[in-house]
């Protein structure tokens, strides 16, 4: 397997794939590229594992599949969609203190709220999609919500120097990243048809609405509400698609 497609997995996932070690900056800069892919791997795992829970009822297959959903990412951006709700809730629109709250490794009322009524929602979407049998939502929305990373990196400033994050946006090769997202977004118009141009314009719409909160409030991106913009690209996708 490719070094960077190996870390981006590594960083994205708990997929056990071998290590790789003495990652330079530039690797780290074009693992980005492959973030899209491994949203394509977690969605089949997803969709596979809707097929062998046949036999259970919607209900559990849905729990199920949420649960794997959560496993399998290690609840890396449900810790970032957590960390931002609780800063900007608390940050009182103060940019300093903002920041300040999204290092703290504490979760306050904000986090906890917030976790529950998104993955209640993702639930209730999931047994909907999957007593209705759209098993290509499972594959779309992991897909959505990663290809939403190179394009925050591309177009918004990493606001904490020193950080994974600012390796990734300094050394994303843009004109590769450029190409992937339109290569991405061709396919799903030619798959999808009309419902995926309006999931292409909705979920462009969200990031540009998100984006806008983000610079100001903190003139930028961090790595969680880098997270945060994943899992709601993920949940709107979801229930476009029901």
């Amino acid at each position: 397997m490719l070094r960077p497609l190996r870390i981006a997995v590594q960083f994205l996932t708990r997929i056990p794939v071998p290590p790789v070690d003495t990652v330079t900056s530039d690797e780290t800069g074009q693992s980005i590229l492959w973030y899209p892919l491994v949203g394509l791997m977690i969605g089949g795992l997803l969709v596979a594992l809707w097929l062998v829970s046949d036999s259970v009822s919607p209900l559990l297959r849905a729990a199920l599949i949420l649960a794997v959903w959560v496993l399998v990412t290690g609840a890396l951006h449900l810790d970032g969609l957590a960390d931002s709700a609780d800063a900007w809730l608390g940050g009182l629109g103060d940019r300093e203190r903002t920041l300040a709250i999204m290092k703290d490794p504490y979760s306050g009322p904000g986090a906890v709220t917030t976790l529950i009524v998104v993955l209640i929602v993702k639930f209730a979407v999931l047994d909907t999609l999957v007593a209705e049998g759209q098993w290509m939502a499972l594959v779309m929305a992991p897909l959505l919500g990663r290809t939403a990373l190179p394009f925050l990196f591309l177009t918004t400033p990493y606001v904490r120097p020193g950080g994974l994050g600012a390796v990734l946006a300094s050394h994303l090769p843009q004109r590769s990243a450029v190409l992937i997202l339109s290569v991405i977004a061709l396919g799903m118009i030619l798959v999808l048809g009309r419902r995926g141009l309006w999931l292409l314009v909705a979920s462009t719409v969200l990031f540009v609405a998100i984006r806008r909160v983000m610079m100001q409030r903190i003139g930028g991106t961090t790595g969680d509400t880098a997270g945060a913009l994943v899992e709601l690209v993920e949940l709107t996708a979801l229930l476009l698609l029901i």
